[in-house]
């Protein structure tokens, strides 16, 4: 069966395209991704449950791809200590050849079947753990390989792909599968698929985070206050829970160390 990422675009003589004609027509296609991803809605909740039920046994969230899926992986995993004041290792993100693959891409890394699971394995990965495996195609080695111990091993699998019926689809315990079509430029999974990846991806952390405890009202109640810029963010935050002015609100944030414990600290008269 033909893989929808690997289809003809929709466009073609891209090259004699106006640069106002190239946009629209991106555009165009990219405004697909949201629908795509409302239809599978169910998945995504379904997913985020199981990982909300294992975390608080102390179970980890693991992102696995290569090339522009890992990537992907790693920039939420990476985020949702800043935003959330989770640990490191709560959640994180693997890519196939290691770290240099971040930056350049590592020839043949995402063929090899069995690098994958060896991966997950420095990290001691558990049964209250969840791994999510993230494929445009859905046919990447190094995931597929890696799913296929998870679930001999009693792991949760998960996976993000834009490919029906695909290899990783069809291993995965809780597939998500958003089909977004034939990319803008044939083939270039980087353009709808990876930004369906991305909104996805979103999803999964925020709501388990949310559902953790770690949002209050609509606020970032946990985040770490790693620059000026976050700090007067915090401040602004306290002053808007306790009602006080800006400087009464920065020494309790600074007091305290986060916006959680500053309006608690506030509202209690310490």
């Amino acid at each position: 069966m033909a893989r929808i990422t690997e289809l003809p675009s929709h466009f073609n003589d891209l090259e004699q395209m106006s640069t106002r004609e190239l946009l629209r027509n991106i555009n165009a296609e990219d405004r697909h991704v949201p629908d795509a991803i409302a239809e599978v809605i169910p998945a995504i909740e379904a997913l985020v449950d199981a990982i909300t039920e294992r975390m608080p046994r102390g179970g980890r969230l693991f992102y696995l791809g290569a090339g522009t899926s890992g990537r992907l992986g790693i920039v939420d995993a990476s985020e949702c200590p800043p935003t959330f004041g989770v640990p490191h290792g709560l959640v994180v993100g693997l890519i196939a050849g290691g770290d240099n693959a971040i930056r350049k891409a590592v020839e043949f890394a995402e063929d090899d079947r069995e690098q994958g699971w060896k991966d997950l394995q420095e990290h001691a990965v558990g049964t209250d753990d969840t791994v999510i495996g993230i494929a445009a195609s859905g046919s990447t080695p190094y995931v597929v390989g890696a799913l296929e111990q998870c679930n001999e091993n009693g792991i949760l699998t998960g996976c993000i792909t834009c490919n029906p019926e695909s290899p990783v689809a069809l291993v995965a315990k809780h597939p998500i599968v958003v089909v977004v079509g034939p990319e803008f430029v044939t083939g270039s999974t980087r353009m709808k698929s990876g930004t369906a990846q991305k909104l996805v991806l979103n999803m999964i952390s925020t709501s388990v985070m949310i559902k953790l405890g770690r949002v209050k009202g609509n606020r970032m109640v946990d985040m770490q206050l790693s620059n000026n810029k976050l700090i007067d963010r915090g401040t602004r935050m306290v002053m808007d829970g306790l009602g006080v002015d800006y400087e009464t609100a920065n020494e309790l944030l600074k007091r305290h160390g986060s916006v959680r414990k500053a309006v608690e600290a506030g509202a209690g008269g310490q």
